[in-house]
């Protein structure tokens, strides 16, 4: 073997869209993101001027956000979409962008997690793309967030360097707990049958937590199990619940016969770790 071709191959230029489907994008974070690639040839951003509109609590009208999101997905010139940030506003528009995505849409990764667990939703259950739960743009802004956000284009570039750890032989989802809590009764909620299922959750009391797993356990039935992430940021309340978030979820699981998994490396902050929707994104042997 020659020195030539003992090198190991560049990895093709990425090309990654990135879209609001909730709230807006802050430019200074954008170029934050922007100034951590450059001179990486490796990656090509593109942010769609949607990401920076303002509309009362959204990046943009309905329409505008809906637009962006389905123009990016359809355009063969990118490889991948990455979602700005979460906020709220994703679930107003999954549905009529996953009837409007093409044969496009279905080559590319997409990325987000919290609100946009809407659009990952509908995304998985429409066969399109691979969805994974992992760090957007925005999460640039947290301590630590060039790690959060290297981990992210690593994934968006072909990578899986970042993976969860507790990945195994089946396949797995991972939602913020209110999103999936939202979804579960729905038309945009997949059918988790056989799937390792992983929830996370920031700023809510702990009887909320308790409230939200009371409702979602309703519709795992036949889940391979429960993996629980970060519940971060926990209100402190008028009185003590009484139970960790680790006894909630293993109580509900336990009263819904679906097997507790333990701990999932997943959450609202720089470490959260990406978890591809099914197998089809992870490496062999994953």
């Amino acid at each position: 073997m020659t020195q030539q071709e003992s090198r190991p191959k560049a990895r093709p230029k990425a090309r990654i869209a990135i879209v609001a489907p909730g709230k807006r994008l802050e430019r200074e974070h954008a170029d934050a993101v922007q100034e951590l690639v450059s001179g990486d040839p490796s990656i090509d951003l593109h942010f769609h001027p949607q990401c920076f509109a303002r509309h009362g609590h959204f990046a943009g009208p309905d329409a505008e956000r809906l637009g962006a999101l389905v123009a990016c997905a359809n355009d063969p010139g990118f490889d991948a979409v990455w979602f700005a940030n979460g906020g709220y506003g994703s679930n107003r528009i999954a549905a009529d962008a996953a009837a409007q995505m093409g044969e496009a849409a279905r080559a590319k990764r997409y990325l987000g997690y919290s609100d946009t667990g809407f659009l990952l939703a509908a995304l998985y259950k429409a066969g399109i793309g691979q969805p994974a739960h992992g760090p957007m743009v925005g999460d640039i802004r947290r301590e630590y967030g060039n790690a959060a956000v290297r981990r992210s284009l690593d994934f968006l570039s072909g990578g899986n360097a970042g993976l969860e750890p507790s990945l195994d032989g089946r396949p797995a989802v991972a939602f913020n707990l209110m999103t999936l809590a939202m979804l579960c009764g729905t038309d945009l909620m997949p059918d988790l049958t056989g799937h390792v299922v992983m929830v996370e959750e920031v700023s809510e009391h702990l009887y909320a937590i308790d409230r939200l797993f009371f409702h979602i356990v309703q519709h795992l039935h036949g889940a391979a199990g429960l993996r629980l992430g970060r519940i971060s940021d926990v209100p402190e309340n008028d009185r003590p619940f009484g139970s960790s978030e680790e006894d909630i979820a293993g109580f509900w699981c336990a009263k819904a016969g679906i097997e507790y998994l333990g701990r999932a490396d997943i959450g609202h902050d720089a470490a959260n770790t990406i978890v591809p929707f099914g197998l089809a994104a992870r490496p062999r042997g994953q």
